[in-house]
């Protein structure tokens, strides 16, 4: 069988080295990388690191509007498609990149594999709300992470071709987290001791490219007391350039980090202030409190769980969880045994 696989973000990039290594034991996988990452810090050093094969094809495409986007993609995927003919074309999360290759091989009639299927924020003013919603309507195959997201497609009338197959996330955690203790040098290269620093990460466009709400955010953040060490994407530093906005005292700004130094300050961290969906999961994952600086989560286990607090950009609610909250409940087995690809590949070799 050919696969055609579709990244272009990073979190695309680390879901994807579990379910390429399934797919090229015996198959023929054309791995296609949009561009939408395109920094040496967002992309090439995931590929290095976590031993992802070299793309095969590079579109190149990044930056314009969301629209602008997403529709050069679909174009250059949809060559793609005609030229490979694959049996199935697997895509990745929410965005979209996620949604040109949908587009593409729906309007080719290739059969689509959609993984982290029936997550919704029910938040339409997030792309990656759009993106998700439209990806699961056109997919043949969807992977499930939970029973909950099941369930919210099962009200969208969408039954057919659902699978729960646990958290492709959680199989590289698993696999790279000992790597990470073992090899990062992050602390040290940092002067960070274990539970002494927050750790945030902030990208959603709401928080980020409205100056005076970033500022508010980093206000707040002057006041949790300790270190901030902040991985701060470019287009967010290019917004504190532009408009000026002062950087607390306590802040540690820093250079978007590997896959491997990232999981290393997660495991190390007093509480994690983000809004990614991705660092709530692996803040679980490692038994790290999480703070989510949304008004919203597709990943409503956590929350149920008690080890995530969503709180939104309200600086009293935000404070009031990093000085006062500590979760010490378990942390059961919500999102899979670690077996996520070993399990959507078989669906598909078997759905040929």
């Amino acid at each position: 069988m050919k696969f055609v696989s579709i990244v272009g973000a990073r979190p695309q990039f680390i879901k994807s080295v579990v379910l390429s290594e399934q797919i090229r034991r015996d198959h023929e996988e054309v791995l296609v990388h949009t561009g939408q990452h395109f920094d040496d810090n967002m992309s090439s050093i995931f590929f290095e690191e976590l031993g992802i094969p070299k793309p095969e094809v590079y579109l190149g495409v990044s930056g314009g509007s969301h629209g602008e986007q997403t529709g050069r993609m679909l174009v250059e995927i949809e060559k793609v498609l005609m030229r490979e003919k694959p049996d199935w074309c697997v895509v990745y999360g929410d965005t979209n990149s996620t949604l040109a290759g949908a587009l593409a091989a729906a309007k080719l009639q290739v059969r689509i594999a959609h993984v982290e299927a029936g997550l919704r924020s029910f938040n339409r003013g997030m792309p990656e709300e759009i993106n998700r919603v439209a990806s699961d309507h056109m997919s043949e195959l969807l992977f499930c992470p939970t029973v909950h997201a099941a369930d919210l497609l099962r009200r969208e009338g969408i039954t057919n071709g659902v699978h729960v197959v646990g958290d492709i996330m959680a199989d590289v955690l698993f696999r790279f987290l000992p790597r990470a203790k073992a090899q990062s040098r992050i602390l040290e290269h940092l002067g960070l001791s274990p539970r002494e620093y927050a750790l945030v990460t902030l990208h959603r466009p709401y928080n980020t490219d409205a100056p005076e709400k970033l500022a508010a955010l980093f206000h707040t953040i002057a006041q949790i007391g300790g270190r901030a060490v902040f991985p701060m994407h470019p287009r967010t530093q290019g917004i504190v350039r532009t408009y000026q906005i002062p950087l607390p005292a306590n802040m540690v700004v820093i250079d978007p980090l590997g896959y491997l130094d990232i999981l290393q300050l997660q495991s190390n961290a007093d509480v994690i202030l983000t809004d990614s969906g991705g660092m709530q999961k692996e803040a679980y994952w490692q038994g790290v409190r999480c703070v989510t600086l949304r008004s919203e989560t597709e990943w409503v286990e956590t929350v149920e769980m008690g080890w995530n607090r969503v709180v939104g950009t309200d600086s009293a609610l935000i404070l009031e969880a990093v000085r006062h909250w500590r979760p010490s409940g378990p942390r059961p087995e919500i999102y899979g045994d670690g077996h996520a690809a070993a399990k959507i590949f078989e669906t598909m070799r078997t759905h040929a």
